[in-house]
């Protein structure tokens, strides 16, 4: 849980506003990589197929993004300083969506490698949620491969 932990830190670390997540994404695009994972990369959209896809098989799509809003004037701490208080990661975007995006690759790394699974598992950790940008989820569902149903952090 360790390196979890510390890809949190690194992505509340690095700006993300929406429309400008080209930082994140390449954390997040090498986090896969030095898990073993053959990576896609669409805009600023990171996102995988687990190693044994197999068409005939149903797909779960594991979803979150990783754009932050900008933070408001009210911020009573350095936003991009992540710290734990109390068993609490704090900073900006661990919790909207840091901790699901972090919960999401590593169900995906832990699975990736795995050869009778009953379904396949694609991951896209996406853009421009907070914007609604046209550069998000919608701009991958049609080089995604067929979805069944998604768990969406």
């Amino acid at each position: 849980m360790h390196k979890e932990i510390e890809l949190l830190k690194k992505l509340i670390a690095t700006p993300s506003f929406s429309g400008e997540e080209d930082k994140t994404a390449g954390i997040i695009e090498n986090f896969l990589k030095e898990n073993g994972v053959k990576v896609n990369r669409t805009g600023n959209n990171v996102w995988a197929k687990n190693r044994f896809f197999d068409d005939n098989k149903p797909s779960i799509l594991l979803n979150s993004h990783h754009d932050t809003v900008k933070p408001n004037k009210a911020y009573t701490i350095d936003p991009f300083k992540p710290f734990i208080k109390d068993g609490k990661l704090y900073g900006l975007g661990s919790n909207d969506a840091g901790g699901s995006v972090v919960s999401l690759l590593s169900t995906f790394v832990h699975f990736y490698n795995e050869k009778d699974l009953k379904y396949n598992i694609i991951i896209a950790i996406t853009a421009e949620e907070e914007s609604s940008g046209p550069n998000g989820l919608n701009s991958l569902i049609k080089i995604l491969p067929e979805i069944d149903f998604a768990i969406v952090g």
